[in-house]
């Protein structure tokens, strides 16, 4: 939304309550329950275990935005809604998401106090911020849900790697941090010759063996649990793929060399800030939320890691800009990099 009247402004600065809305009725389901059927207020919120009148208010709030639409029969899934939030993604994945989106929020309550510290603003605060990666090693079920999300997401993106990526010569890959191996899955149907070893968390590596059982997969694809922060690497790899972690900037380049052939090629994509201190466009949101918790926070330039990379006795050889056709258009900037083992 670019404000242009003062009426504007005011709707920018209630968005926050507006977002926790959203937020909640994807977490209780709410578009969907419409989607099987018009709902007026007091069967809504009987369904949804709402007081009348909240539910009443929720329901404007969402009208106004565009997402739901009153009838005679009832309010119904807007057809912005439609496209933009029942066929993009499942129920669940929206649920999650919107869960993190809620844990996030302290870090910007009370922002104009708190936003000239030049500490984490949830130290400040005497609070922890989420810990993603220790929830994935602490539960299943939080893993289980994380990697089926991210899997769908990343669907659109696999096959756009998986149609630009040359793999000449590839025969075994190693997908570091690969989750439910979705980008390995695309390239593996491309490439009958080639198999992979998706390295991750323990309780991530439970879930994507159930996502490949589920899609036939399971004959080409390995799933070996390792911590690779902590943990050796396996090796002997034509290829290691480093997509959507940033694996080579926590200092697992020594490691990931060691873990090819001779040769062998580092794939790296990933979203790089055009210049320093600069985030790119679809990367704001998460840029300033990572600047809460530390103010120093900056994604990596094309040109800071091509240095890394070189430092760390690799041969930058591409950088591809993704640019996926619309029909299956993603909000991020995706950037391939390959480097080779020197």
């Amino acid at each position: 939304m670019r404000p242009q009247t003062p009426d504007d402004v005011f709707d920018l600065l209630d968005m926050s309550i507006t977002s926790a809305v959203l937020g909640a009725a994807m977490e209780l389901g709410l578009f969907w329950v419409l989607a099987e059927q018009p709902s007026g207020t007091a069967e809504l919120a009987l369904a949804l275990e709402i007081p009348k009148n909240r539910c009443q208010y929720m329901l404007q709030l969402l009208e106004r935005v565009g997402l739901v639409e009153p009838t005679a029969e009832g309010y119904v899934v807007s057809p912005t809604a439609k496209t933009a939030i029942l066929d993009a993604y499942s129920r669940e994945t929206w649920a999650f998401l919107a869960g993190e989106s809620r844990e996030r929020i302290p870090a910007v309550c009370n922002l104009a106090a708190n936003i000239r510290s030049p500490e984490s603003v949830w130290a400040l605060q005497g609070i922890t911020p989420p810990d993603y990666l220790e929830h994935l090693r602490q539960s299943s079920e939080e893993a289980q849900r994380f990697t089926r999300m991210l899997y769908e997401i990343h669907l659109p993106l696999a096959d756009e790697i998986a149609e630009t990526l040359d793999m000449q010569g590839v025969k075994q890959m190693m997908d570091l941090g690969g989750g439910s191996g979705v980008v390995s899955h695309a390239l593996l149907r491309r490439n009958p010759d080639l198999t992979s070893v998706v390295v991750d968390l323990p309780t991530v590596c439970q879930a994507g063996r159930e996502i490949a059982r589920e899609i036939g997969m399971e004959d080409r694809i390995r799933y070996q649990e390792a911590d690779f922060g902590q943990d050796k690497l396996p090796t002997g790899f034509d290829l290691v793929l480093d997509c959507d972690v940033r694996a080579y900037s926590m200092g697992v380049l020594p490691k990931i060399r060691e873990a090819l052939r001779p040769g062998g090629r580092l794939v790296i994509v990933d979203q790089f800030a055009p210049a320093p201190g600069i985030a790119p466009p679809s990367y704001v949101y998460w840029a300033f939320l990572a600047s809460m918790a530390n103010p120093q926070f900056a994604l990596s330039t094309m040109g800071q890691a091509q240095e890394l990379l070189e430092t760390e006795g690799f041969r930058f050889l591409s950088e591809t800009v993704l640019s996926p056709p619309e029909a299956r258009r993603w909000s991020r900037d995706w950037t391939m990099v390959q480097a080779s083992r020197t």
